[in-house]
């Protein structure tokens, strides 16, 4: 069986790793890697504007732009 902890606190995580242990809970932390193609797109975007390919805009061209 297969148990999952959600929105643990930084504070209680090494209780539970401990009480895990000592009951000889086998821990298992799977890290969830950002999709490849969002990655790309920021990556991509970034060297865009380090190329100077980006825009400048003022606060009040940003929030004209948002309405």
């Amino acid at each position: 069986m297969e148990l999952i902890l959600k929105n643990v606190k930084k504070k209680d995580l090494p209780v539970l790793k401990s009480l895990a242990k000592s009951l000889g809970f086998e821990i298992e932390k799977e890290e969830k890697p950002y999709n490849p193609e969002f990655v790309k797109e920021i990556l991509e975007a970034a060297k865009e504007v380090k190329d100077g390919k980006g825009i400048r805009m003022s606060m009040e061209e940003l929030k004209e732009l948002c309405k």
